[in-house]
């Protein structure tokens, strides 16, 4: 079993077990290139590749860029073995992940840092190339080692991007896990108090907007009556979006993406 995994700088425990083939996964340790992300057993192995390994950056387009964040979108039919890679290393720290292999029918959306080294692998999200559902994300999975820097938000907040630019309100796919319903919540949360003060478009489905003023005790009934009014303390969502954007500072600037929804 597969415990530890050495990707760039970053030797990281693993919290699930990740089906690599039988001879990678009776290795404690499984040395992983951050560029291409192919997986090797020794060191010596993963040195020589790091040396000649031709790569700097994921398969397919950059579609954004803002300082030294970047986000590139990955057809898993096109550059199937590397995105079948990235799922190995998702399930690693994914307790619901099952996509594995069957990778054709997704888009991956892969985030990065990036220097003059490289684009350094932090984390990404897939999305399938036609949802029935309008799911705009199937599933999400940053680093440990890139966790608490606000990525995770990052993405969530890039999926909704998409889904605006596609004219289409899109929602995860459910059901989340509790962890990722905390995220979307608090994603949520800052989105439609953004939207209460008159900032700006959710690209949200009518259903998660419903359940996060209900959550908040902000839509209720009218007396006599079948409707339902929002009702705002705005002091209270004006100290909520001081904290969030205290804590979580970094946003997704719509005027850096660079993309046009699949066909």
């Amino acid at each position: 079993q597969v415990k530890k995994i050495r990707i760039g700088a970053f030797e990281i425990d693993s919290w699930y077990i990740s089906p690599y083939p039988d001879e990678y996964s009776r290795h404690p340790l499984l040395y992983i290139c951050e560029f291409c992300l192919k997986y090797m057993k020794s060191e010596y192995t993963y040195r020589r590749h790091c040396l000649k390994c031709p790569q700097r950056h994921p398969p397919g387009d950059e579609i954004y860029r803002d300082g030294s964040i970047s986000v590139f979108e990955v057809d898993g039919r096109k550059n199937k073995i590397y995105c079948q890679n990235l799922c190995l290393i998702g399930k690693m720290f994914l307790d619901t992940k099952t996509l594995y292999y069957d990778v054709e029918p997704f888009l991956f959306y892969i985030l990065c840092e990036c220097d003059s080294r490289g684009y350094h692998f932090a984390g990404y999200y897939s999305k399938e190339k036609r949802s029935v559902q309008g799911y705009n994300l199937s599933c999400i999975m940053i680093l440990p080692s890139k966790q608490r820097e606000g990525y995770g938000k990052l993405l969530i907040e890039f999926s909704y991007l998409l889904s605006k630019k596609e004219g289409t309100p899109g929602s995860p796919e459910k059901p989340l896990s509790d962890f990722g319903l905390l995220s979307y919540r608090s994603y949520w949360r800052r989105t439609i108090y953004e939207i209460l003060l008159g900032t700006k478009r959710t690209g949200m489905t009518a259903d998660d907007i419903i359940s996060t003023l209900q959550t908040d005790g902000m839509l209720q009934r009218m007396p006599g009556s079948p409707s339902y009014t929002i009702v705002v303390d705005t002091g209270r969502v004006d100290e909520y979006l001081a904290k969030a954007q205290a804590k979580n500072p970094r946003r997704i600037d719509p005027m850096k993406l660079r993309w046009a929804p699949f066909l």
